[in-house]
């Protein structure tokens, strides 16, 4: 994937980032550290410069996001609770109300999370379906997406350009941060849904 990805760059400069990075959005396995590292290099030996990567790796995240809280608008929370609903989910403790306390956490929570969550992989894209679910104002959403995405990439972008040759060593380095923050984000899913699962439990014995 690396080297297909350096192809689409080299040869279609800015509009490559903004697609690349698009695409990375809603599809979160695509590493952006790679796009936004190796654009950063590019700016040492192409007419591309700092500034115009990050403005274009901006532009492809917001349009990403876009799509994203698009689709959580569709998956409304009266759809999902009726999901919850289902045998399987009512076993493991889970109710319908779940889904929209969930929500209304979110709409009060929710434009902290977008502003921070974009620093975080995997939560930085996935964070715009909880936002369409909650229909946080589209224009506040974007504004947020626009700065939380901003600060990631001039942060990737600009490490890039400073270790040029070695800007691998930038992918290398963030792909450990990314791996160690699935890994907690994961362990902490599972404690919450442990905790849930047990409380839900003794309601019932008691």
């Amino acid at each position: 994937m690396q080297e297909m990805i350096i192809e689409i760059m080299n040869q279609a400069g800015y509009i490559g980032v903004c697609l690349l990075i698009a695409l990375e959005n809603i599809f979160p396995p695509i590493p952006s550290e790679i796009i936004l590292s190796f654009g950063g290099f590019m700016t040492t030996y192409t007419n591309m410069n700092v500034a115009g990567v990050v403005v274009f790796a901006t532009m492809g995240s917001v349009l990403g996001a876009i799509v994203l809280y698009a689709i959580g608008c569709l998956l409304t929370p009266e759809r999902l609770e009726g999901l919850f609903n289902r045998k399987l989910f009512r076993v493991l403790g889970f109710k319908k109300g779940d889904i929209t306390k969930t929500v209304k956490w979110f709409e009060k929570r929710g434009k902290k999370a977008i502003l921070f969550g974009r620093c975080v992989p995997i939560i930085r894209s996935l964070i715009s379906i909880p936002a369409g679910m909650a229909k946080i104002n589209f224009f506040l959403f974007l504004l947020y997406t626009a700065i939380g995405s901003t600060v990631w990439n001039i942060l990737l972008v600009s490490l890039g350009a400073f270790m040029g040759n070695s800007w691998e060593k930038v992918f290398y380095y963030f792909d450990m941060y990314s791996s160690i923050t699935v890994f907690v984000l994961g362990g902490i899913c599972m404690v919450m849904c442990l905790i849930f699962v047990k409380k839900r439990v003794l309601q019932r014995e008691s």
